[in-house]
């Protein structure tokens, strides 16, 4: 039987499968980039599981992530969005949303594409962390300081050091599986083998 990360509760299946197939590996696709940060931005103040649950609700109400599409929302859309049961229907979040997508362009305007700005923080390279007990799991840290800062310096809203960091922990800007997780190893071999700045530079 493989051991997994402490944190998991591993009687939720869909659960399992987000933290063996998800967590942690690396992101520098744009889109995908744009759904977590569209998802821990509703997931500010309730649980991540909370938001898994209805991710598929949140990728039909936000045009499959398409950052172009969900910058131009109207004021109707979000009406529609506030009647809409299978997400988090809380007014400021889903203008967050919006108000982020057209931030994001911004960003991608200005850099390139978002994963180039924000691999950065890290030198294109993931932060492998000495996980041994549920103690030593961070919550934020200087960098997703820094990284939350600028986010908010640039008009980003529900994105506080807190949120950053899990967001860099779902896209593998941080390793922070536990020593004795399965998924540990595997994705440190997997950076071994990847240049993830030549990959952002294609």
């Amino acid at each position: 039987m493989c051991k997994r990360c402490l944190w998991l509760d591993e009687s939720k299946p869909d659960y399992v499968t987000y933290h063996d197939q998800e967590w942690g590996v690396p992101i520098w696709d744009d889109r995908k980039l744009f759904e977590f940060i569209t998802l821990e931005s509703a997931q500010a103040g309730l649980s991540w599981y909370t938001i898994l649950k209805k991710r598929e609700n949140y990728r039909a109400a936000f045009k499959e992530f398409d950052v172009q599409k969900v910058a131009s929302m109207s004021d109707q859309d979000v009406d529609i969005l506030m009647d809409n049961k299978g997400i988090v229907r809380n007014k400021a979040k889903i203008l967050a949303t919006i108000n982020n997508a057209q931030r994001f362009i911004e960003v991608q305007s200005a850099f390139g594409s978002f994963a180039k700005y924000q691999w950065a923080f890290v030198d294109f390279t993931p932060i492998i962390n000495d996980i041994k007990s549920k103690d030593d799991y961070p919550t934020t840290s200087e960098i997703s300081e820094k990284f939350a800062k600028d986010l908010k310096k640039r008009g980003f809203k529900f994105l506080g050091p807190t949120t950053v960091y899990a967001h860099m922990q779902a896209c593998g800007m941080v390793n922070d599986h536990d020593n004795d997780c399965h998924r540990k190893q595997p994705l440190i071999s997997l950076i071994e083998t990847l240049d993830l700045a030549k990959q952002l530079r294609k």
